[in-house]
């Protein structure tokens, strides 16, 4: 029979909605069995998981960019924004030194139980630094693609109030959706929150947000995955810093980084002569991920809309040209 931890985590993983973790434990109880000689009930056990898999990638499919929450309080719904990923990290072109923090997070939160036996817990705050479009908001969509998550938006706009203390009663309900709703929990452009308090024209009611913010990041002891993203951190306050498990900045891709993002955004499509990777790479020298894969499907376009059968590397370079503007 599966050992009682194995059926709790079973248990606890389908409370929380958590699939990659049920499916894992479900896994583990199977190969147990086998050890214990009961292969006919291992081969059971492996052929449903198989079979409910497959079932759940079906309907994956299925299910729209932009999803409700589960019984949310009404007010959380002007708070969040919410929806399924469809990418994972093998998606994203990245550092060595900004993949590597990513991996490790991943590969800590999927085996949270080895950790919790040492009294560990996995990473899971994250603060995200760097220029804008090299890739932040993506990863906290390829983080939760990995784990078989939602992505929580907090819409900013939504939680500031002219009202003194109602800013940081929604703050407090977003942090308690993180023990209801396990999820990614993405704060955006971090820093309209998170600004110096010595800052002399920060209004009262932003210092109140920051400073519950800290408290309550600091409190938190749910499963959810926290992530805060901001192009300016010199602008952050000092005490954030420590609040994070990981604080991980986001260069500008070096030329090897750039092929890479030129060849999965024109994946698919031909040349019309042979491509020189690395004059295209000086060429979006400087340019962010953004700038580069719009730049491929503006050359894309060009070919589509004039009828020819492949890109035009002159249209390619044009378009990268003007990303320099």
């Amino acid at each position: 029979m599966a050992a009682a931890d194995q059926i709790k985590s079973l248990i606890k993983s389908y409370a929380e909605d958590d699939e990659h973790r049920f499916f894992a434990t479900a896994m583990q109880i199977a190969a147990s069995e086998a050890r214990q000689g009961h292969t006919t009930v291992a081969q059971e056990l492996k052929q449903l998981i198989e079979k409910a898999r497959k079932e759940k990638s079906v309907a994956f499919l299925d299910v729209p960019k932009t999803v409700s929450l589960s019984a949310p309080k009404r007010e959380l719904k002007e708070l969040i924004e919410v929806f399924k990923p469809r990418i994972d990290l093998k998606d994203m072109v990245l550092s060595p030194g900004v993949k590597e923090s990513l991996d490790k997070l991943i590969n800590e939160q999927q085996k949270w139980e080895i950790l919790k036996k040492h009294n560990l817990s996995p990473k899971r705050k994250l603060l995200l630094t760097g220029l804008p479009g090299t890739g932040k908001t993506m990863t906290a969509q390829a983080i939760a693609g990995e784990l078989g998550l939602s992505v929580y938006i907090i819409r900013l706009d939504g939680l500031m109030s002219k009202y003194m203390g109602e800013s940081i009663a929604k703050l407090r309900m977003i942090f308690d959706a993180m023990e209801d709703h396990r999820a990614v929990y993405l704060f955006d452009e971090f820093d309209s929150i998170g600004s110096h308090r010595d800052k002399g024209q920060d209004v009262g009611e932003i210092k109140r947000v920051l400073n519950s913010f800290l408290i309550n990041i600091e409190k938190d002891q749910s499963n959810s995955i926290i992530i805060a993203a901001t192009n300016l951190p010199e602008s952050l306050d000092k005490a954030l810093f420590r609040r994070f498990d990981d604080v991980i900045n986001y260069p500008l891709p070096e030329p090897d980084q750039i092929i890479s993002a030129l060849k999965k955004a024109t994946q698919g499509y031909s040349f019309s002569k042979k491509i020189n990777y690395k004059k295209i790479a000086e060429l979006a020298k400087g340019l962010n991920y953004s700038d580069i894969i719009k730049a491929c499907e503006d050359a894309i376009k060009e070919m589509i809309l004039t009828g020819s059968l492949k890109v035009e590397i002159s249209n390619l370079e044009r378009s990268l040209a003007k990303k320099h503007i």
